[in-house]
C-alpha cells in the first residue's frame, strides 16, 4: 500500500468515534498517521489552542503547520486531497445520499446510543467516578435495535450501506458503532444482516488497529475484536 510523504498526527482516544472514523478513512486511503492521546474531558491547553472547541479529533501536518479540526472537515479534506480510493464518489444523488448516512450516523447514532454509552460507561467512570444510569443504558441499548434495524433493511437491498461501494457512509457507521459494540451496548443476535456488514467491516485492514486498542481499565465484551465471530 502506498503512502503519502507527509506525516500527520491525530489527535484522538481510543474512544473517541469521530476520531475512529477518520482513521478507518486515512486507512483506506493509505495516508500515514500517527496518534497522539487527547482527553477533552481534562481540558488539556494544546487541545484548545487547536480547536476552540476543545473536541477530538484534530489532524496536524507538522512539516507545514497545517492543522485541520472537525472529523467531517478532516474527512472531506482528504477526499478533495488524496485522489485514490473514493469515500465520496458517483453521481449527486449518490454523493447526497452518503452524506445523509454519515449525518445520520455522526448526529442521530451519536445522540441515542454511542453518546450515551460513553457518558455512563466510560465518563462516569473514569471521570466523575459515578456509578452508570441502568435507566439510561436500557434505553440507549433499545434504540441502538432501531438502527441495527434499518440497517438491516439497507444491506437486504444494497451490497454496502449507500449502494454498490463501500463508502465514508460505511466507515462512518462502522466507527459508531464500534464504540457501542466496546462498551457492550449491543445485541446482535436479532440482526443477521447488520452483524455480517459489520464483520466484514471489522476484517478490513484499516479497523484491525482499532480493535486492538483498549480504553484504560474499561475492557470490551469477547467477541468484540473477533472477525468471525
Amino acid at each position: 500500500m502506498a503512502f503519502e510523504i507527509a506525516m500527520w498526527h491525530i489527535f484522538q482516544f481510543p474512544l473517541c468515534p469521530f476520531s475512529r472514523k477518520v482513521r478507518l478513512l486515512m486507512g483506506e486511503k493509505g495516508i500515514a498517521y500517527e496518534l497522539q492521546t487527547a482527553r477533552p474531558w481534562e481540558g488539556e491547553d494544546r487541545l484548545f489552542e487547536m480547536n476552540p472547541a476543545g473536541r477530538t479529533p484534530v489532524v496536524r501536518e507538522t512539516e507545514r503547520g497545517t492543522v485541520i479540526v472537525d472529523s467531517r472537515a478532516i474527512c472531506e479534506y482528504f477526499e478533495e486531497t488524496v485522489d485514490r480510493n473514493p469515500q465520496i464518489s458517483g453521481t449527486a444523488v449518490q454523493r447526497a445520499e452518503i452524506r445523509r448516512l454519515i449525518a445520520m450516523f455522526d448526529e442521530n447514532f451519536y445522540h441515542d446510543v454511542s453518546g450515551p454509552l460513553l457518558h455512563e460507561r466510560m465518563k462516569k467512570r473514569l471521570v466523575l467516578r459515578q456509578s452508570p444510569d441502568a435507566k439510561i443504558l436500557r434505553e440507549s441499548m433499545k434504540l441502538a435495535h432501531d438502527y441495527l434495524d434499518y440497517i438491516d433493511y439497507l444491506i437486504d437491498n444494497r451490497p454496502w450501506l449507500a449502494g454498490a461501494t463501500m463508502t465514508l457512509a460505511d466507515l462512518a457507521a462502522a466507527a459508531q458503532i464500534s464504540v457501542a459494540d466496546y462498551l457492550g451496548g449491543l445485541d446482535w443476535s436479532s440482526h443477521e444482516q447488520a452483524r455480517g456488514w459489520y464483520l466484514v467491516m471489522k476484517s478490513r485492514p484499516s479497523f484491525r488497529p482499532l480493535l486492538s486498542e483498549r480504553m484504560e481499565v474499561i475492557q470490551p465484551p469477547s467477541h468484540y475484536a473477533e472477525v468471525d465471530a
